[in-house]
């Protein structure tokens, strides 16, 4: 595959990369801020990934930039060393919030996005004088004004609370001169095309350096490339939407009723550690996350519906390792970079086959090993057959053995019984009943016993002889007995006159 890939615009022109073998392959070869890679020897990078080889020069010599990468190949550096590099003319130890304008905007479409990507940036920046902050929905806007209204040169955002910002003028774009945005097919996923155009028109119409970093394009992208980014190189170090190489990856046939048994013994098996299990409902992750935890295991859910607060708690203690299993959605698909993470579990397929890569780009970072399990159902195969055709890989579904070690009930015959009484027929299994003798129609019953009252045991006496009436039928019957008078205790009715005639004349 070749190294640079020009757009479809006719009379576009392209600029070749250098061959592989000539890249630069350590940070000291870049031109770069002696501050800048100073933090980056702290951070533990000495050598570039092949997608901060090819982008950074790129980046430094001005040109916009296109970057397909894997998930996990570093493409933040890609983008945020040259641009702190480039805003080192801009540096200074002023307090005056006129002399940190918003030089550079990064838009990303989730808040774990965002602030990994801030926290990546603080990084590299630690040793200037170049501020750095981040907004996102979820929390109060209070503190992040204060940040804003104080200076920033470098401002990571999620498009809808930016645009709250703008509106509110808490922060001013005029100066911006570098965009990128990243993840941007996931933007356009989740309907934040019309942010991003509203949020475009809000910089200065002058020229700007766009840069496009993602680990899939799309159709979508490319058009919105075309219209954002002038003359772009598209730079790609994998096949697009290509899955990372070090990734073990496993797809199950097994029954939706059997798959979270199937992650227990998968997690004792394999002996893993921690695990990431991806879900497709908001629902989902919160049943599944108390189904784990009855079963024992250290569990946290993330997902929409929590809180921003809940969601970065629950993020630093499955860092920490204080938590075994994380029960995610797709907002945990992009930008969390966990080291060392073992193994991602599909719990369900995803709807959308471009989130399998990103899902399982969770693990096997940097270089490292992973394991990504897909539990496909029966009502999974057109979905599975989406995430074929989009990696380009025939997928073999491979049928699961699970091992049952539930305690099962005892046979019949070893039941033990709660009482002392005798086995009856009726208590012989379905298979015995049909051998039974059946009962003899004359065998000899119990006698009644008496009741011990002699006035039930007298025959039946007619309270009326034979052929007399009854007695409401007879002629001259008894007078009904007058009515009791009233009770000494109750009083009579007091006679009152009328209101227009008075009493009763005499």
């Amino acid at each position: 595959m070749n190294d640079t890939t020009p757009t479809a615009d006719a009379g576009e022109v392209s600029t070749a990369l250098p061959a592989a073998e000539a890249l630069p392959q350590r940070f000291e070869t870049l031109a770069l801020d002696p501050k800048l890679l100073r933090a980056v020897t702290e951070s533990g990078y000495t050598s570039m990934t092949p997608i901060q080889a090819k982008a950074i020069p790129l980046v430094l010599a001005g040109r916009d930039v296109m970057g397909a990468a894997q998930t996990g190949t570093g493409k933040t550096a890609a983008f945020s060393l040259p641009l702190l590099q480039k805003m080192m003319k801009h540096e200074t130890a002023s307090m005056s919030p006129a002399r940190h304008p918003v030089r550079a905007l990064v838009l990303t479409p989730t808040r774990e996005l965002a602030d990994q990507v801030a926290n990546n940036v603080k990084t590299y920046a630690k040793h200037t004088q170049l501020r750095s902050t981040v907004v996102f929905g979820g929390i109060d806007m209070k503190p992040q004004t204060a940040e804003l209204k104080r200076g920033v040169e470098v401002l990571i955002a999620t498009p809808g609370r930016l645009l709250d910002h703008i509106e509110a003028k808490n922060c001013v774009l005029n100066q911006v001169e570098y965009v990128v945005l990243d993840e941007a097919d996931r933007m356009l996923d989740i309907g934040f095309l019309p942010d991003l155009q509203r949020i475009l028109s809000y910089l200065p119409k002058g020229n700007r350096q766009t840069l496009l970093f993602s680990a899939t394009f799309s159709p979508e992208i490319k058009k919105l490339a075309q219209s954002y980014l002038q003359d772009p190189i598209t730079v790609e170090v994998a096949r697009a939407n290509a899955t990372a190489t070090n990734v073990e990856q496993r797809f199950y046939s097994v029954a939706e009723d059997d798959k979270r048994a199937v992650v227990r013994q998968l997690i004792k098996t394999r002996a893993l550690t921690q695990a990431i299990i991806f879900v497709n409902s908001k629902l989902g992750a919160a049943r599944l996350a108390r189904s784990f935890e009855r079963d024992g295991m250290r569990t946290q859910a993330l997902h929409g519906d929590k809180s921003q607060d809940e969601r970065l708690k629950a993020l630093q203690a499955f860092k920490a390792g204080e938590v075994d299993l994380l029960v995610a959605t797709d907002v945990a698909a992009r930008g969390l970079d966990i080291a060392d993470l073992p193994a991602v579990f599909n719990f369900d397929v995803p709807f959308n086959a471009e989130d399998y890569v990103h899902r399982i780009g969770r693990t096997g970072r940097a270089g490292a090993s992973g394991l990504a399990v897909t539990l496909v159902d029966r009502e999974d195969m057109r979905l599975v057959g989406d995430i074929e055709r989009l990696i380009k890989t025939k997928i073999e579904l491979e049928p699961y053995e699970l091992v049952d070690d539930r305690p099962r009930r005892a046979p019949y015959r070893e039941r033990e019984r709660f009482d002392d009484r005798p086995a009856r027929e009726d208590d012989a299994p379905p298979a015995r009943q049909a051998e039974r003798v059946p009962r003899e129609p004359d065998r000899p019953r119990r006698s009644a016993q008496p009741s011990g009252d002699p006035f039930f045991e007298k025959p039946y006496e007619p309270s009326v002889p034979d052929g007399e009436k009854p007695a409401w039928e007879q002629k001259g019957a008894a007078a009904p007995a007058p009515v009791r008078g009233l009770s000494p205790n109750i009083r009579s009715k007091r006679k009152v006159a009328s209101l227009l005639g008075g009493g009763s004349k005499a």
